[in-house]
């Protein structure tokens, strides 16, 4: 129980930060490591939970004579747990915590990812039918009025350009827009916008769920502009936003990553300001906490049972004076 309580106080009081890590000025300067706490935030206050649910299923017994003892006592607890109503209720209630938050995270990723799958099959058939291959940039060119950029998932599908994109950048800003978008696949920032999204579709009632699908699309923005900065003069990675933030029907699909849409004025604003990124001890620290969010869960499940290594003070299952008929207390 109190392992159970431990992890689910942890689980609520990661939901609770999760608007300040929001608000927080740092990502800015470091989006990658930003994209990996808002991950793990969300993946550790989901495993609390399931957790939570586990060890109202199972009772974990203290660890102290050897593992014989360890699996005797596990069965004398579990048995003890079910002799009375009031704990059959207690597994019973962890046991649909537990599987309910996985079947529906499950049935969530699974549908999210079918349906991209689907749209981006059909979209991929539209683009081969209108789109016209350009070799020498490595990308798909489309006949449209508007500025737009944009990748699809996969190293080996081409970048899409607009036919108004190539009127009206540079080759300085045209070269930005490429970096940028292969970024995005080298990245698997797909992948990545995906795994942050499938908590909020399971759980829309949940606002730090919310925050980490936002942030961490808006940060594999900033992550690619970074890429397409140390490889282009920032102004005209600024300048190419600004031209592609200037479409007015956006043709690119709904799950597409690309380097306009309406985080772009403030994306120019931070490429121009040009912060400076975290020194070394300040994204060590910040690695440290993604760790520590991601052990945390393991740790408060494990606690109990190493707290009282070898001063256990239940009778030994193994001994023969032990009554199994007995319904202990837990």
């Amino acid at each position: 129980m109190i392992a159970a309580a431990a992890l689910l106080v942890y689980a609520a009081l990661l939901l609770a930060v999760a608007p300040r890590l929001a608000r927080a000025g740092w990502p800015e300067r470091a989006p990658r490591l930003a994209i990996a706490a808002w991950l793990a935030l969300a993946a550790s206050a989901i495993a609390s939970v399931v957790l939570a649910g586990l060890v109202l299923l199972v009772p974990a017994p203290k660890v102290s004579h050897g593992i014989a003892w360890l699996l005797a006592t596990c069965g004398w607890k579990l048995r003890a747990r079910y002799a009375h109503p009031g704990g059959l209720a207690l597994a019973a209630a962890g046991a649909f915590i537990a599987a309910a938050l996985i079947a529906r995270l499950a049935w969530c990723a699974v549908a999210t990812l079918a349906a991209t799958a689907r749209a981006g099959r059909r979209h991929r058939l539209r683009l081969h039918l209108a789109g016209r291959p350009d070799p020498r940039l490595g990308a798909l060119v489309v006949e449209h009025g508007d500025p737009v950029a944009y990748c699809m998932p996969g190293a080996r599908h081409p970048v899409v350009l607009t036919t108004a994109a190539l009127r009206l950048l540079d080759d300085a800003q045209l070269a930005a827009v490429l970096a940028h978008e292969r970024a995005h696949q080298a990245g698997r920032h797909h992948l990545i916008v995906w795994l942050a999204a499938v908590p909020a579709a399971a759980f829309p009632g949940v606002p730090a769920f919310r925050f980490a699908r936002d942030e961490v699309a808006r940060l594999a923005e900033l992550a690619a502009d970074d890429v397409a900065a140390a490889r282009s003069p920032r102004l005209a990675v600024a300048e190419a936003l600004l031209t592609l933030g200037e479409a007015r029907v956006v043709p690119a699909p709904a799950w597409a990553l690309g380097a306009g849409g309406s985080t772009a004025a403030a994306r120019v604003r931070r490429l121009i300001a040009a912060p400076n990124p975290l020194s070394r001890v300040a994204s060590a620290a910040g690695t440290l906490i993604v760790v520590a969010l991601v052990a945390l869960p393991l740790i408060l499940l494990a606690a109990p049972a190493y707290g009282t290594v070898g001063t256990s003070h239940h009778p030994h299952p193994m001994h023969p004076h032990t009554h199994w008929g007995y319904n202990h207390t837990l």
